[in-house]
């Protein structure tokens, strides 16, 4: 049986062109694998945020992004601080007792809402409707705030009030405090946000 000769030129464009049509096919399948493992960002919103919290001055805020929150690092001045006690007949649960497991861990049920008084971590979501609470640090009287304005949050879209401990303040749309996240200190100088045991 006679085989036809081919003609090499034809032989050269089918070998490119099937090259070509397998490279195209590995491309095509390789981001389409890919997209069935979670994104690096995806992996990094459950995981525990560690954060350096020796540059905050007193009277300033730290905001860090945890589980697509925002959290906010509070450094409380020592007037602040004496100012909580003051407040708890104005306050809807100055001690953080309803809802205790979901708003405020075990460590954080004190006046402070704190593991050290200093420092303040919550979650800068209103529990009213999930506004973002806008930082009203500087005591007395702002618009929408009353004249005697202790310092503390405004929530801008409802008139939610909270003090320096995140603690609501009575007939307010905000039925709970702002949220304490588990956290824990690794050192003087660095929390651990999203984790409060030692594994």
């Amino acid at each position: 049986m006679s085989q036809t000769p081919v003609d090499s030129s034809k032989r050269t464009w089918l070998i490119a062109t099937g090259c070509a049509g397998a490279v195209g096919g590995v491309a095509t399948a390789v981001p389409f694998v890919s997209g069935f493992q979670p994104s690096e960002k995806a992996k990094a919103a459950g995981a525990p945020v560690e954060v350096d919290i020796s540059g905050i001055k007193p009277d300033e805020q730290l905001t860090v992004e945890w589980r697509g929150k925002p959290v906010w690092i509070i450094r409380r001045t020592k007037e602040q601080l004496a100012e909580l006690a003051k407040l708890d007949g104005q306050l809807a649960d100055p001690e953080s007792k309803r809802h205790p497991d979901e708003f405020t861990p075990a460590y954080a049920r004190n006046e402070w809402r704190s593991i050290k008084p200093e420092f303040l971590v919550v979650v800068g979501i209103c529990t009213h409707l999930g506004c973002s609470p806008t930082d009203k640090f500087t005591p007395g009287p702002q618009p929408s705030l009353p004249n005697d304005w202790p310092g503390g949050f405004l929530c801008p879209c409802h008139g939610s009030t909270f003090d320096m401990a995140g603690r609501v303040f009575k007939n307010k749309p905000a039925p709970d405090n702002l949220e304490v996240p588990p956290h824990m200190y690794l050192s003087d100088t660095k929390i651990l946000i999203g984790q409060d045991k030692k594994a």
